[in-house]
């Protein structure tokens, strides 16, 4: 079969597709006739070389953490009757630790069957592994944000995959949003979506105007998924006694926040991994509502390019490069 190799660390160059052997099912496992893989910031970090004190990934490696497929085979003490349902689920190279040399970019994948999550029939392939990632975060991040009607809501890095999710579960729960992106194809995007006002942080002075378009109070929610300098843009405008959830690194590094000067102003803070960290959290089940949620028409699932697996070096790059809208898919 065909499957994308980081053949180094380095830039998205080192990305070429090679012929390995197919995967073969063990304990607990299935294998997944891919029909497309979530392209993720995660992956173009790993493959820069970010990352060894926390992952075990060694060159050559196939990248990829999550894919949408039917399943083809499954291992000795996994119930047939997977074979040949329309699944998604995290590769079983995802995660810390994973330890596996074979991820999503490609014609089959390994999975744990314990992570499969069934698609339904009126959600494509495609839409379903844009949720993999996005969907099951963005409803932690919104049930733990307890968004009331009629609050006001920053939203950085909101052209993105997470970022086009939060816009609307914030707008269906009744609260303004403010969308904070980079350039105008991102903010109508935003726009389009809901937002009540978009702002563009190219611009020196946008934490003035997100406060602004608030009418100047501030906002009571903000959800970061820029980081760095931008994050910490964010929390300007927000009001005392607000809270703040930074889940994103967009910018390199997580927001650039004075925690000391957040309690003064009584704002709660939680970051990515007080999030993933919560043992009580039931990732498929937020896997199962967001997909739900999209069959129904209640969520839009913005694609905003997809790449075969030839040119996965494209896909990195369009991220890389900050022009990616909405998730990145390679498709099979």
């Amino acid at each position: 079969m065909r499957a994308v190799h980081a053949t180094e660390f380095g830039g998205p160059e080192v990305l070429s597709v090679h012929e390995v052997p197919e995967p073969v099912a063990g304990p607990g496992q299935v294998v997944v006739d891919v029909a497309a893989a979530d392209v993720m910031f995660l992956d173009v970090q790993l493959r820069s070389g970010w990352g060894a004190e926390f992952f075990q990934i060694e060159p050559p490696y196939v990248p990829g953490g999550a894919v949408a497929g039917v399943v083809a085979s499954v291992g000795p003490d996994v119930d047939p009757s997977w074979v040949g349902k329309r699944v998604v689920t995290d590769t079983a190279a995802s995660g810390i630790g994973g330890g596996q040399p074979i991820g999503g970019y490609a014609e089959q994948a390994l999975a744990k069957a314990e992570t499969l999550v069934a698609v339904p029939e009126a959600l494509s392939l495609s839409a379903a592994v844009a949720l993999a990632h996005d969907g099951r975060t963005a409803l932690a991040i919104f049930d733990r944000a307890a968004i009331r009607p009629g609050e006001w809501v920053i939203i950085t890095a909101a052209g993105g995959g997470l970022g086009t999710l939060l816009i609307q579960l914030a707008r269906a729960a009744g609260a303004n949003v403010v969308a904070a992106a980079r350039g105008s194809a991102k903010l109508e995007l935003a726009a389009r979506l809901g937002a009540n006002a978009v702002v563009d942080y190219s611009e020196s002075d946008w934490s003035a105007k997100a406060r602004a378009a608030t009418g100047g109070a501030g906002a009571e929610v903000v959800l970061d998924g820029a980081g760095g300098a931008l994050g910490a843009g964010a929390i300007e405008a927000a009001v005392d006694g607000g809270r703040f959830i930074g889940y994103g690194a967009a910018a390199g590094q997580f927001a650039d926040i004075d925690r000391e000067a957040l309690v003064a102003r009584g704002i709660g803070v939680l970051g990515l991994f007080d999030l993933t960290g919560q043992g009580d959290i039931d990732w498929l089940a937020l896997v199962e509502r967001a997909l739900a949620d999209a069959a129904a028409g209640r969520l839009e699932v913005v694609i905003g390019q997809s790449f075969p697996l030839e040119q996965a070096d494209r896909a990195h790059l369009t991220i890389e490069s900050r022009a990616a809208l909405g998730r990145t898919l390679l498709t099979v």
